[in-house]
């Protein structure tokens, strides 16, 4: 007998991130297991329809989807009282006709471009292990909360006690993210890390 039950409505909520420029649109649905970062519509043409449609807003800069929720970017000249409504609505309904969020593929496209740019940059010995062990630590301690805040981390690189890392989403652009990014991120990683001597980033 074919289950009928009506699923639950979809519900949507904003918060805030310490980037004035950004808002985290949060739903009660899964969106896409994993993080899809947008700068500019071509991207967004090749693999993802919603942050497509949502470029098509004049005053949208950036999209950003994580697990349940999108994170907008919008352009500085625009006042979140007069476009929080329209965008709110927008998600809702795209969510509720159960439209494609993020292109089959998309994650494998990404691994493979991590993989080429990486293939030049070969850590042997303790340096592989002290690689592993920043992994580990912006995994396990920087990321959630990063997240949360709608945005995300990655490791990048390590040389010469050098950590670079990617920054994408709330966290890209931010005011603050430098801040948290020297006070926070890098002294865990000196205290944790003998071999690290700074942390900087990159926008993703």
């Amino acid at each position: 007998m074919e289950n009928t039950t009506p699923q639950s409505p979809v519900l949507i909520y904003t918060e805030q991130t310490p980037n004035p420029e950004t808002l985290k649109f949060v739903t009660n649905r899964m969106l896409y297991k994993g993080t899809a970062d947008f700068k500019e519509v071509n991207a967004a043409k090749e693999w993802s329809p919603i942050a497509t449609e949502l470029f098509q807003f004049p005053y949208v800069k950036g999209v950003y989807v994580c697990n349940n929720f999108v994170t907008v970017s919008k352009e500085f000249n625009y006042a979140w009282e007069t476009i929080l409504l329209p965008l709110k609505e927008f998600i809702k309904e795209y969510v509720a006709n159960g439209s494609e969020i993020i292109s089959e593929g998309y994650a494998e496209a990404m691994l493979a471009f991590e993989a080429e740019n990486s293939k030049h940059e070969v850590h042997t010995g303790e340096q592989s292990e002290t690689v592993k062990k920043i992994k580990e630590l912006i995994d396990t301690y920087v990321k959630p909360a990063v997240e949360m805040d709608g945005g995300n981390i990655e490791f990048k690189s390590f040389s010469e006690g050098i950590v670079t890392v990617t920054l994408q989403g709330s966290c890209s652009g931010c005011p603050s993210s430098t801040v948290t990014l020297k006070s926070g991120i890098e002294g865990m990683l000196k205290r944790m890390v003998p071999e690290v001597t700074e942390v900087v980033s990159e926008m993703g």
